[in-house]
């Protein structure tokens, strides 16, 4: 009885020592297993990702879909943020110099969402009714449009001398590209139906988005403040300022960069209608809208929307298209060397060639929505790339040198 006492005291006594140990993460053998580890977590995810393929697609698709009404309600509040805060500083502060900075919060909000809601009001009275008006035209008359340049290329190959089996078979191509292009437009406008019904079926979402928006904006200041302290929790001092450099470098270049091309292309569908106007063009309002919206994309915008636009005009006057082509060419000149400028500045901070490589990367990835948001993000990548770089070379003494080199 004693012994099996004193075993028993001796075991406890032994689990207490094994309690009170402390694992020492630093030897070789434990760092081998906790790497281990979590390649094997990371393999099994991965096959059963891949073996569930279906399954994690479907769960993917409904957790963006719950997330839909915040990600409409971040990108709204980072949009209006500009407004806000301009009408904020520049015109309530001025106005309303002793009021508090709550009542000029919300005073600010309520301009900036009754700005938003009068631009919205004036699009869908104005400008949209005519851009449909103008589709359902000319969708139309896109029969008589293409049996016109039928007979125009029909009148044009018979005054070349060509061999009859040559003359056949261009006119058997010119058939087939015409019929492409009726069913082209046939489909094109139960097409436009549906993806305007997507967007009513998307209402609720949007309604959601603007009030998360409301609140963001309401009080960003504390949302910053919760995004700082969890950021310093979770990584060290070094890290989190870095991250937070990161941060106010991206909202700094994305700022300037999407907001200045928004105001850029409003300023060229104006001087576009005005100068269409004038000369008569057919489709003014749809080619406006075009040119306008195509126009926020850099460097390639100016092309995806001339194609589309002299392609319209050339169905109905070829000679107008030559006179769409050489206005969109002296407007491009005009924003590329005095407006574009002038409102961007040097907000992106990357040459030109930079600029085209990230705008066919990104476009590759992610289509239309990547060209818009890939210079940006390549100029934040490529301004911390180089600051790195010029911080080791400043480390090793050589930043002197490699600038001496270069010049």
């Amino acid at each position: 009885m004693v012994s099996t006492v004193a075993y028993i005291g001796h075991s406890t006594k032994n689990w207490k020592v094994l309690i009170d140990m402390k694992i020492d993460w630093n030897r070789k053998y434990t760092t081998i297993a906790v790497y281990a580890i979590i390649v094997i977590v990371f393999g099994i995810s991965f096959c059963l990702s891949v073996m569930k393929f279906s399954r994690l697609s479907e769960l993917t698709s409904t957790f963006i879909s719950i997330l839909k009404p915040f990600i409409v309600g971040f990108s709204l509040a980072y949009l209006l943020n500009f407004i806000l805060e301009f009408l904020e500083g520049k015109f309530i502060l001025k106005l309303l110099p002793n009021a508090g900075k709550k009542t000029r919060r919300y005073l600010s909000m309520i301009i900036t969402y009754v700005l938003v809601t009068v631009f919205v009001f004036l699009f869908f009275k104005f400008i949209f009714p005519q851009v449909a008006e103008s589709i359902v035209r000319l969708v139309t008359d896109f029969p008589n449009i293409v049996n016109q340049i039928y007979n125009y290329v029909d009148k044009f190959v018979r005054h070349i001398d060509l061999p009859r089996a040559t003359r056949l078979a261009v006119n058997q191509k010119v058939n087939e590209i015409g019929k492409s292009a009726i069913d082209f437009a046939t489909n094109f406008v139960p097409y436009l139906a549906n993806f305007f019904l997507n967007i009513v079926k998307s209402i609720w979402n949007l309604i959601l988005g603007i009030i998360i928006s409301i609140y963001i904006l309401a009080d960003k200041e504390g949302f910053f403040h919760m995004c700082s302290k969890f950021i310093f929790a979770m990584f060290s001092k070094e890290s989190s300022d870095n991250i937070l450099k990161v941060t106010r470098l991206s909202n700094d270049i994305f700022g300037k960069f999407i907001i200045g091309k928004i105001i850029d292309s409003i300023i060229i569908a104006i001087i576009t209608f005005i100068i269409l106007t004038i000369v008569k063009m057919p489709y003014v309002i749809l080619l406006t809208f075009i040119i306008g919206i195509t126009n926020v994309i850099p460097f390639f915008g100016p092309f995806i929307g001339a194609i589309p636009s002299v392609l319209l005009v050339l169905m109905v006057d070829p000679i107008k298209a030559l006179w769409l082509i050489l206005i969109i060419f002296l407007i491009q000149q005009l924003d590329g060397n005095v407006i574009g400028p002038k409102i961007l500045g040097d907000s992106i901070g990357i040459s030109s060639f930079w600029i085209l490589f990230s705008l066919l990367v990104a476009g590759k990835f992610f289509g239309i929505i990547g060209m818009v948001i890939g210079v940006p993000l390549f100029a934040v990548i490529y301004t911390m790339v180089g600051e790195s770089v010029n911080n080791r070379l400043k480390k090793k003494g050589l930043i002197g040198s490699v600038e001496n080199k270069n010049k």
